[in-house]
């Protein structure tokens, strides 16, 4: 009963947007995470139907209980694949189940489908995406990995050349035509009881969630920093780009994900890590054991508006949703100017699974405005999709234009030493609780630098002044010392 009372719990704070599904099943306690995150995407997926059968059986009245405990008992029982509890729950709901399959049959009727997934709406965008496989070169190679599962009855098609060949059907899988260690298959492939996934050999992530490790690129021997860590797809994908040679700081304020985080790395075969369940906001850059930092990847807390399961089309209040957006704006821009603090990096990825600009580019406009000795690169010139104008240089990620989860992805690049001229210093955090600016308003930079210069110009010529000042009051004291010579 465990697995229904955490999963209601977490349906009803998702359906009152008090958080992303995603990160409130990693908050839980539950032992089995993938078992509690597949039954509340579905529950939620079907939550209309599931409620118009609940009222219309009036089974609240009869059993007592609440909706969302109601809507994942009754989703196991009529659609998922059986209730997975005994006593006197399972009692209960046997007890109603001809009134509730009667209920959904007329349902179908009515709607005049055959299959529980035609009730709902519109079928949804992540049905449609592909299922992406990362090899986990910790472990084993890519050749190796195409070879075992084409023993294993799937049919290898070769590299991708353009979009269209990842819409693939049956047992056929393509090589990403992007990233090299990402494998293709066709939507809904399961891989959770194959043996390469529980022996760590491919790890199954989005590819969009791949980018940020990938574009970053830390070298094999560097010093690297994960600041927003769980649940660690990213992490071991670092430490597989890194081969395991260097340090990898990976910090998460929450305990239970850095616990399930673990196993994760444990599988993967990570050994250059070092976890820290801390406040990342708390870490001080001039700490000597960051003194060699040179990368940091920060992929903070978003709205989750991106991920296709967690999306949520329900009419939300407007006042509720811009101060949810504004707040977390704020954060992750204080989580940005602090990463830039660290005094050796040379580059930062900063990501998220957002779609909104307030959480993108915005943020990353009021960071480059506050530290303007930080500049973005420009990414996969072949990539479909480009961050909002100004901020081309970024990836953005979508279902349509990249067939992933919507995303985003900038990478800042530390300029270096112009002329001698000293770098100024990151923005530190109590600086950066500024509104943040109209969006994309870059030309500030450029001003705050112009400004600057004329200072400079203006500094110099008030010098030049007062030194030519000075020569014409010691050359006029010399002549009166000589006449007064000649009158003696």
């Amino acid at each position: 009963m465990a697995l229904y009372i955490n999963a209601a719990e977490i349906l009803e704070k998702a359906e009152r947007r008090q958080g992303a599904l995603k990160t409130l099943v990693y908050d839980s306690a539950f032992p089995n995470i993938k078992q509690l995150f597949a039954l509340v995407c579905e529950a939620q997926k079907f939550s209309s139907i599931l409620q118009e059968i609940i009222e219309s059986t009036k089974l609240l009245k009869h059993t007592k209980l609440k909706m969302p405990l109601a809507k994942v008992l009754v989703y196991d029982l009529l659609i998922g694949q059986g209730l997975k509890c005994g006593g006197t729950w399972k009692a209960k709901m046997m007890k109603h189940r001809p009134r509730l399959q009667a209920e959904l049959a007329r349902m179908k009727v009515r709607r005049k489908v055959s299959r529980n997934e035609d009730l709902l709406p519109a079928r949804t965008p992540g049905d449609q995406l592909p299922r992406y496989v990362r090899v986990n070169t910790l472990k084993t190679t890519v050749g190796d990995t195409v070879d075992y599962l084409k023993r294993d009855g799937f049919s290898y098609l070769g590299q991708a050349m353009k979009l269209d060949n990842l819409n693939l059907k049956n047992k056929d899988f393509v090589m990403d035509l992007h990233l090299p260690e990402i494998l293709v298959f066709p939507p809904k492939t399961d891989f959770h009881d194959h043996f390469l996934y529980k022996a760590g050999h491919i790890i199954l992530q989005d590819k969009a969630s791949c980018l940020p490790a990938y574009l970053l690129d830390p070298p094999p021997g560097s010093h690297v920093i994960d600041a927003c860590a769980a649940p660690g797809n990213k992490t071991s994908h670092l430490a597989a780009i890194m081969k395991n040679r260097g340090r990898l700081f990976a910090f998460d304020l929450d305990g239970k994900r850095l616990t399930t985080m673990s196993t994760l790395l444990l599988r993967a075969g990570v050994t250059c890590h070092q976890l820290a369940n801390q406040d990342f906001l708390k870490v001080d850059p001039d700490d000597p054991q960051y003194k060699d930092v040179e990368y940091i990847l920060l992929d903070p807390s978003c709205s989750g508006s991106g991920m296709v399961c967690l999306r949520d089309n329900s009419a939300a209040d407007q006042e509720e949703e811009k101060t949810r957006l504004a707040s977390l704006a704020s954060f992750q821009l204080r989580c940005l100017n602090h990463s830039l603090r660290f005094p050796r990096l040379k580059r930062l990825v900063y990501s998220t699974c957002s779609i909104h600009s307030q959480e993108n580019e915005e943020v990353v406009t009021a960071c480059l405005q506050q530290n303007p000795n930080f500049t973005l690169v420009p990414l996969l010139a072949q990539w479909p999709e480009r961050g909002l104008e100004p901020l081309s240089q970024c990836l953005r990620a979508s279902t349509t234009r990249t067939l992933t989860h919507g995303f985003f992805v900038a990478l800042l690049e530390k300029v270096s030493d112009a002329g001698g001229i000293k770098e100024k210093p990151a923005v530190p955090i109590s600086d950066a609780e500024s509104a943040l600016p109209a969006p994309f308003a870059v030309a500030k930079i450029v001003t705050e630098e112009n400004s600057s210069s004329d200072a400079e110009k203006t500094l110099t010529s008030a010098v030049e002044n007062a030194d030519d000042s000075t020569k014409k009051k010691r050359r006029k004291r010399k002549k009166k010392k000589k006449k007064a010579a000649k009158a003696e």
